[in-house]
């Protein structure tokens, strides 16, 4: 069993063994039943509830590979709503050909994740079409979560709240689109694809007033801050000079003629928090695996609703659209 056949979607012999010999041994989850649903017990409460499609090109980029940003994208989602991540469905549609080598280094990345972000892999499902009906794999990620603290929302910003970024920006979108090009060999630039589960439930143990979360994934930045001011009703201004960046991040979307702050991160939460609990709200993260450049960007202002401005190193101010048009194709 070296290539996938169509045979191994088509629900017989050769179905199975590619999933006891691909996933359940990959996951280290070999007690599994084999049920078509998977039962999970959860706790009184509130669930957080996601799901999304990764579809990157290359499968394989500096830094991760979309095993690993198929479980942290959909872990970081879940936490975005203040949600301890406790289960997730992963789902493969691959194309006939593909080398059985390939999804088994993909099993790996995602046994791995997962276990980092604390978060068990109990569903799924496989299916092959024929070559050329799909490129190479993609995949379906569905996460269930324990709602900690109810109310963490885009739509709970208020004016006065500060802006902390958790570190450098830009780095998986320019990681992804380097690498699809061959524009550069080795160094440099790396996807920050991570869960980021330790950041998270760290914040919300200390207590501060978070109001709101978001991974900035496609759009980047700009694209994030401008659908929670929207949802919030509220403006929002950040300082250029204060912005997290990696210098051969910016160098490299200057040279393609993109703004950093659109590009897409997997591996940063942009987060919303009083402004009396920011400080303290800042050093959790800092001590916190992947937070260690976290800086505060700015703040939440009364109005006019809907508009964020950054302001330049020189003193003068700009609008932060939200970006529009065709972005960075096939980037997660």
């Amino acid at each position: 069993m070296d290539k996938i056949l169509l045979s191994h979607g088509a629900g017989g012999r050769e179905m199975v063994e590619l999933i006891e010999r691909i996933f359940l041994e990959g996951y280290g989850n070999r007690k599994a039943l084999g049920d078509d649903s998977a039962t999970l017990t959860v706790p009184s409460g509130r669930l957080a509830f996601t799901t999304d499609s990764f579809v990157v090109d290359p499968l394989f980029f500096p830094g991760g590979d979309i095993g690993r940003l198929a479980v942290a994208g959909t872990v970081n989602d879940l936490l975005t709503a203040a949600a301890k991540p406790l289960a997730l469905a992963v789902s493969f549609i691959i194309e006939e050909g593909l080398d059985i080598a390939v999804l088994e280094r993909i099993a790996a990345s995602i046994r791995q994740t997962a276990e980092e972000a604390g978060v068990a892999i109990i569903t799924g499902d496989t299916k092959v079409v024929p070559r050329g009906s799909a490129d190479k794999v993609f995949i379906t990620t569905t996460g269930v979560g324990e709602v900690l603290r109810p109310g963490v929302s885009g739509a709970g910003v208020h004016p006065g709240d500060k802006i902390i970024i958790s570190g450098p920006l830009g780095e998986h979108g320019m990681a992804v689109m380097l690498a699809r090009e061959k524009l550069v060999e080795g160094g440099g630039i790396v996807s920050d694809a991570a869960p980021l589960t330790d950041m998270v439930l760290n914040l919300l143990q200390a207590g501060r007033s978070i109001h709101a979360m978001r991974d900035p994934t496609r759009g980047g930045l700009a694209a994030t801050l401008n659908e929670i001011a929207q949802q919030s009703q509220v403006a929002m201004e950040i300082a250029e000079d204060q912005i997290p960046l990696n210098p051969a991040v910016t160098a490299a979307a200057e040279a393609l003629g993109l703004d950093v702050l659109t590009v897409a991160n997997e591996g940063k939460m942009v987060i919303f928090v009083a402004g009396g609990d920011a400080n303290q709200a800042l050093e959790v993260v800092r001590n916190s695996r992947y937070g260690q450049e976290a800086r505060i960007i700015g703040e939440a202002r009364p109005g006019p609703a809907g508009r964020v401005t950054v302001r330049t190193a020189f003193g003068t101010s700009r609008f932060l659209d939200m970006p529009a048009g065709e972005l960075l194709p096939r980037i997660c």
